[in-house]
């Protein structure tokens, strides 16, 4: 008999090399699957430790934005409180200059402290270590509170020509960080002080305390709002430019400030506009005879108004152009030397934000200000300005923090307008060890007065050194060591020498 005929044009022979490659193929697809689902077994796994440290994050964004746009400062000046994309890695604006007490006093604080950085992008994740590891902080309805207190054993020598004063003190510093972890919006305050007991020697106890709150908006049409509100005490140093000769107590320094910011990308423009408010108040200094010098003649209020247009090049680079304008007024019309100290200021400036990750983050910006006062026997202040913040991460485990920034720093000495500051900061950190971190800190600020003013240039040169071995989780040992130098063209050069260890608790 014949052959039936096919009915299909698939012979037996194909059929079954056909079926052999489709079930090789479902082989083959089952696998991936398989081997995709176990992959995302740890990252659920680690959801919460990723939840703690996006909750970090979000309070170093937020604390960073506060610190970006127009705050104008105790003296009248203005440093930037913008949002995080406008200064991604810079610090308080005039963190390292003199307005603020001693700027030594200020790089020992940063050096001790081991929380999460509040002004820096978020760093390179790293492997778990005693030195990375985030505390959990205390929940606190749908927020978070991070505090930590540190006490701390110090000596301090003060040369200032031929004078020399030695003390040994105790130190303690409180700090503490609220963040909501909000699925939209977000509140961050922040907090830290200093309080010192001298148990030998004599020398002048430098006291601060200082907290901010941050409330970000997030509005629709790609518009995020600031509202920013803080408070700030400190005494003056001995070798500020307007401290009170012989004083045994300098005057303290009240600051309250607010401020409102709002940023919206329009496409490849992005545009900022902030106001701010700063109320300074001037205790009275105290002299060695008891008597008191009143200095309620410096209380003032500024307010400064700041305009930012940024055009987007790409991700990593924003070219801007910036505009501010201040006015500064003082309760009393004329000062105890019968100058009218009110004033105008404005200025300018064209820069580029730059963004490249974790490699490097920050700005650059060149630009000009001018400050003119009411009293004509005043002198106008203007100058050229260079401002820089840059994070730079070379290799992982290391962080180099550059600053840079020039500003107008009014004075009440009879006569005089005030000066020029150009205050350099670079800190690196280096993690040595697992759980061992070491900071190195140095800096210079030039306080360069006018041609026609009778008070010289100075030059206040300063390093800072320190260790923090992370105990455990809790619980870190810290050491420090710090130089100040003020260098005078006229007169007796003044230097500061600082040493201590502490501990600090941390939740």
């Amino acid at each position: 008999m014949g052959q039936p005929d096919q009915t299909s044009s698939v012979t037996p022979l194909r059929a079954m090399s056909r079926a052999v490659s489709f079930a090789a193929f479902g082989s083959l697809l089952l696998s991936q699957l398989a081997f995709a689902q176990s992959a995302s077994q740890p990252a659920n796994s680690g959801s919460a430790a990723s939840q703690d440290n996006r909750t970090t994050y979000n309070a170093a964004s937020t604390a960073d934005d506060s610190d970006d746009g127009a705050i104008p400062a105790a003296n009248g000046t203005t440093a930037n409180a913008d949002g995080a994309s406008q200064r991604p890695a810079i610090s308080d604006s005039h963190a390292g200059d003199d307005i603020t007490g001693s700027i030594l006093d200020e790089d020992i604080r940063r050096l001790n402290t081991r929380e999460a950085p509040v002004d820096e992008a978020p760093r390179r994740r790293a492997a778990e270590s005693a030195s990375t590891a985030e505390t959990p902080g205390i929940p606190l309805g749908t927020f978070v509170l991070r505090p930590s207190v540190t006490q701390s054993i110090n000596t301090e020598t003060t040369k200032d020509g031929n004078t020399r004063q030695r003390r040994a003190f105790l130190e303690t510093d409180a700090a503490a960080t609220l963040t909501s972890d909000w699925g939209r919006h977000q509140l961050s305050v922040t907090s830290e002080g200093a309080w010192q007991k001298n148990i030998s020697g004599e020398g002048e106890e430098q006291p601060s305390f200082k907290v901010n709150g941050d409330l970000r908006l997030d509005l629709p049409h790609d518009t995020v709002a600031h509202l920013t509100a803080g408070y700030n005490f400190y005494r003056e140093d001995t070798d500020d430019p307007d401290a009170i000769a012989n004083a045994t107590q300098q005057s303290d320094v009240q600051e309250f400030s607010a401020g409102a910011s709002v940023q919206r990308d329009f496409g490849i423009l992005r545009g900022t506009t902030a106001l701010a408010l700063t109320r300074s108040i001037y205790s009275d200094a105290t002299l060695a005879s008891g008597a008191t010098v009143a200095l309620s003649d410096r209380n003032q209020t500024t307010g400064t108004l700041r305009g930012r247009l940024g055009y987007e090049l790409s991700p990593a680079l924003i070219p801007f152009i910036e505009a501010t304008v201040g006015r500064t007024l003082y309760d009393e019309t004329r000062d105890s030397a019968g100058y009218e100290r009110s004033s105008q200021s404005y200025g300018t400036k064209a820069g580029v934000e730059v963004d490249l990750g974790e490699k490097l983050k920050g700005e650059v910006g060149v630009g000009y200000e001018r400050a003119d006062f009411e009293d004509n026997r005043l002198s106008s202040i203007d100058t050229a300005t260079l401002d820089a913040s840059l994070l730079w991460s070379p290799v992982r485990g290391t962080d180099v923090n550059f600053d840079l920034q020039t500003s107008i720093q009014p004075t009440t000495t009879a006569g005089e307008s005030g000066y020029v500051s150009h205050a350099l900061t670079t800190t690196v950190t280096h993690q040595l060890r697992d759980n061992l971190v070491g900071r190195m800190i140095g800096g210079v600020v030039w306080r360069n007065y006018p041609t026609d003013s009778t008070i010289n240039d100075e030059l206040v040169y300063t390093a800072a050194t320190g260790l923090t071995w992370n105990i455990n989780r809790y619980l870190d040992l810290t050491s420090s060591l710090g130089y100040e130098l003020t260098a005078r063209k006229e007169g007796s050069d003044s230097q500061q020498w600082r040493a201590g260890v502490g501990l600090k608790l941390k939740r």
